[in-house]
This record gives C-alpha cells, structure tokens and sequence, in this order.
C-alpha cells in the first residue's frame, strides 16, 4: 500500500490525510471478518467539501472508512482505493481503512469558528454501517458530536446496524434535522447475492425502516441502483415499490445504475461472467459515458413515480396515507418494453435526495 504521498510529518507545509507512522494494519479471524485487514489510522481532518462538479446536492460529508465490505460490484466508490495503489476490485472490498479518531476529530473540526453548521452527509462514498462498524463503533461519537452542536445531517445505508443508535438518531432529531435513507434497489434475492454480496439483504433493509419508522425516525429509500435489463422490467419495479411502500417508507427516489471508471471495469466482469449475453447491450446503453441516456432515466424515474402514487408513496414528500392493495389481487399490465424509449416529458431523471 502507498502510504508516502497521504502521510507528513508535522512540519510539512502541505496537509496529509494523516500523521506518518500513524498506521496499524490488522485483522481478525472471526467469520465476519474473515479475509479483511483493515487498516487503522489516525485521520488529519474528517470533514470533507464535495468536488464542485459533484452531481452530489450537499458540500460536505464525513467518511470514517474507506473501501467496504459489502462488496456492491457496481460501487462507483471504487477508484478511490486506487489512490492508495490498492486494487478497486477485491481490495476495496477486503483492504478497509479506518478513520479511528473520526468521533474526536469531527467533535474538534465542529467547534471551530470556521465551521458555520452546515449540513453534513454520511455513507455516500462507502457505507458508515458497514460491517467493520460492528467492531470499531465510530458512529455512536459521530452522532454523539453532531447532536452536542445540533448540527444537521443525513445517512444513507445498506447496513441494519443502524439500529443500534436509534436512540442516538432519536435524540439528534429533537434538535436539528436529520435525513435517514436506506439503500433498496431490489428485492430479487438472486441479483442481491451476485451483486450485493456483502449486504445485508433486501428484506431486512426493509426491516429496518419499519423498525426506524415505528419509533418515529422517518426514512426514506434511495431506489438504487435500478439495474439496466436486470432489475428494471415494469414487473420488478412494481414488486420492489409495493415492498418499499409495505415498509412505511416515507419517500422512494430512484437511480439508475452508473458505472464510473474503477467500477465499470469490475462490474463488466461480473456481467460477462453472470450475465454473457448483456455486455454488448450494456456498451450500447452507457455508449455516452458513465451515466444511462436521458430517455432511459426518464423512463425509469415515470414507472417508479406511477408506482409510488399507485401504492400512497411520493418520490419525496413524507406519505402519511398509503394505499397498499391487496396481495390478492393482480397487478395491472404495463405495455411498455424494457428498449422503448419513453417519450413523455415529464417526470425529470430523479437526483440523489438524501433528506
């Protein structure tokens, strides 16, 4: 691992990522942990401002780890692990990096007068929730810090150890504003175990935003990613609505999967070798870059918005009314082919919306 150009020693003029001779590499021979080092360091700041060409609608975030374990082969958060001349295939799923002064150091960084309170994301680069959570406990003094200032902020997971600072999250919302999300892109187990393999699975993702709702944390869920001619046919897009909203979700967004470099080379991978026959259509669809075409997107975005209406969910207004039919009764047809562009004008490709 390149450690040189991310660590310094206190005379430097330039900031590092962290202090040289600050780094501990370890790993743990329990099945959870089985085939992960993590590598524990002492981070020089916490707070992180967004690129400006971000898509991303906030400025600032905080990353306790770096790499993940649940290992989505279509994490777009892959190119960073090469930063550190660490593979964005295997390695960023099993190399973890561990902020583990990341409580005291946010609690430091929010004092500061140059800090005007602004919000901060959580768990849009890797998973906060991940499962190295389970053993480094980070979050607990995040949240613990972000309430002490009352300042706002949002968390998007896969993870359902989130549960376990519900009361956290409780406290914190009585004083500033919190965003919860939880990532559900599907709910086919098939697809799950292939391309989320480290994931907890849709079903208790779902769980767990019953569990968060019930106790007065409304959470909304981030639709993605809607896999192109895998999860995207009007019958599976119906299927993972009804569930969503079944869920007492308070708001569904989708996104279309988008395949940055670093990750668009691992999931090439997997597709040749789950799915042969979908690469060639996967070069004509994303032909344009890293991101679906407009018309695909729109497409998507309009089935998954008539869903949500249907079921008494919005895109993203809190539903305090939902109308789940029965699970009797059949679900309408949708004429529309999963090639055919959709024409209407309206509704616009969804943005991420963490709150």
């Amino acid at each position: 691992m390149r450690w040189d150009n991310l660590t310094r020693d206190d005379t430097a003029a330039t900031p590092a990522l962290f202090a040289a001779d600050a780094v501990t590499t370890r790993t743990f021979d329990t099945p959870e942990f089985r085939g992960i080092t993590f590598h524990e360091i002492r981070a020089r700041s916490i707070i992180n401002r967004v690129p400006g060409a971000s898509r991303m609608p906030f400025e600032w975030t905080v990353n306790p780890y770096r790499g993940c374990s649940h290992a989505c082969v279509y994490c777009f958060a892959r190119k960073t692990h090469s930063y550190l001349d660490l593979d964005t295939g295997i390695g960023f799923d099993s190399q973890i990096v561990v902020k583990t002064n990341a409580p005291e150091l946010l609690r430091r960084e929010l004092a500061s007068r140059r800090w005007t309170g602004e919000h901060i994301a959580m768990g849009t680069n890797v998973d906060c929730y991940q499962r190295a959570e389970g053993r480094y406990q980070l979050m607990p003094g995040i949240l613990t810090a972000l309430t002490e200032r009352a300042n706002p902020f949002s968390i998007l997971t896969k993870g359902t150890l989130i549960l376990r600072d519900l009361e956290l999250l409780r406290r914190a919302s009585r004083v500033t504003d919190i965003g919860v999300s939880v990532s559900v892109g599907f709910t086919d187990g098939e697809l799950w175990r292939t391309v989320e393999p480290g994931t907890p699975s849709p079903e208790r993702r779902l769980d767990a935003i019953r569990t968060l709702s019930s106790h007065g944390i409304p959470c909304g869920v981030l639709m993605a990613p809607v896999v192109p001619f895998l999860s995207d046919s009007p019958e599976r897009l119906r299927a993972t609505v009804r569930a969503i909203a079944e869920a007492g979700a308070s708001s569904v967004t989708p996104l279309v999967l988008h395949l940055r470099p670093g990750a668009r080379e691992w999931f090439t991978a997997w597709l040749t070798h789950h799915h042969p026959r979908l690469p060639r259509r996967y070069d004509a669809l994303y032909e344009g870059g890293s991101y679906a075409p407009k018309w695909y997107q729109r497409r998507i975005t309009g089935m998954v918005h008539d869903f949500a209406a249907e079921y008494g969910i919005g895109p993203y207004a809190s539903g305090t009314h939902r109308n789940v039919p029965d699970k009797n009764v059949p679900d309408k047809p949708d004429a529309r082919t999963e090639e055919e562009p959709d024409v209407r004008a309206d509704p616009p490709p969804a943005q991420l919306s963490l709150l």
